[in-house]
């Protein structure tokens, strides 16, 4: 009896540390059973925008070039000519420009920047003596007729006639000719004045600048910066594309993305006007054009159709053509 009851003691207390212990036992995984991989895995970073190049401040005067600009497409967005801009920047390879690269974009210091045009209207005449006497600050004395004298003589009255044989024939008699007085000067009727033509028949004026529509077609896409930058002007294959304005070509070629062959105008007032997607140029660098005249041929060079992709841009910044050409 004291055997067994030795032995059921014994028994509990191994039941009831055995119950202890899985009691006691956590409810999550060890960390021993962790794969050392997991545990040393960083955190996921945060989503950060990486900085583009060019994305900082360029100097006032200059611009840093990004993935994907050309000296061109920097020259075209700036307002200008794309010899001058590598001139500016002493670039010996134009085609190799580096994202991040600061260019100069207006002319340097003590070169201005030439103005296309002729001056329009002159200005008033300044007229001054070529001698100029110091003026008397004394008043002016009211002047008094000279004193008559007795030995005046008032007779005989001399006169001067013009040469006729009337008048030669009367003073050889003695006689005195009878004075011709000229006739009053009749008034002059002024013309009414006629009223100013339409406007609506005129092409409209930019600042001194009269533009026309470049071709004649529908308008296909209008201006909605930054998706449009100008119209697009539809036509057939061949149609003349002719200058908006007068002015001087700064860029003829193929050299921007997306327009085709390309032709840039110059104007007065720091204008340009852009024709692309053409089928042939006529003119070339450095040629002076008037406004009118025929310069390219209608095409479809990078565009899904024959069109013509005008532009008109102010200090390289584009405008809506609309308002600066004449009713269609």
């Amino acid at each position: 009896m004291k055997a067994g009851a030795l032995r059921l003691p014994a028994a509990a207390c191994f039941a009831a540390a055995l119950l202890a212990g899985c009691a006691s036992r956590p409810t999550s995984a060890p960390v021993v059973e962790r794969s050392p991989s997991v545990l040393n895995a960083p955190k996921p970073p945060v989503a950060q925008v990486a900085p583009t190049p060019g994305a900082a401040v360029a100097p006032s005067g200059y611009y840093q070039v990004k993935r994907g600009d050309t000296l061109y497409s920097i020259a075209l967005d700036h307002g200008v000519d794309p010899r001058d801009l590598a001139q500016w920047n002493r670039l010996e390879s134009p085609g190799r420009l580096l994202p991040g690269q600061s260019l100069r974009v207006t002319p340097p210091e003590g070169e201005p920047a030439v103005q296309i045009g002729a001056a329009r209207g002159a200005g008033a005449i300044d007229a001054r003596p070529i001698e100029s006497r110091p003026l008397d600050n004394r008043p002016a004395q009211p002047s008094s007729p000279p004193p008559s004298s007795a030995a005046t003589k008032t007779e005989p009255k001399a006169l001067r006639l013009p040469y006729s044989p009337e008048n030669l024939a009367l003073l050889q008699k003695g006689g005195e000719p009878q004075q011709q007085h000229p006739a009053p000067p009749t008034a002059r009727v002024e013309p009414a004045a006629q009223p100013p033509a339409k406007a609506a028949a005129e092409p409209r004026e930019a600042e001194g600048i009269e533009f026309v529509w470049p071709a004649r077609g529908k308008v296909l896409t209008a201006f909605a910066e930054p998706t449009s930058k100008g119209l697009d002007i539809g036509g057939k294959a061949g149609d003349p594309v002719v200058a908006a304005a007068s002015g001087r070509v700064i860029y003829i070629g193929t050299g921007i993305r997306g327009y085709g062959k390309l032709i840039v105008i110059k104007h007065d007032n720091n204008f340009n006007s852009v024709y692309a997607h053409n089928r042939e140029i006529l003119v070339k660098q450095d040629q002076a054009v008037a406004r009118g005249q025929k310069i390219a041929e209608l095409g479809d060079t990078d565009a899904e159709s024959p069109r013509l992709h005008f532009e008109i841009r102010k200090s390289g910044k584009p405008v809506d053509p609309a308002k600066y050409l004449p009713p269609s």
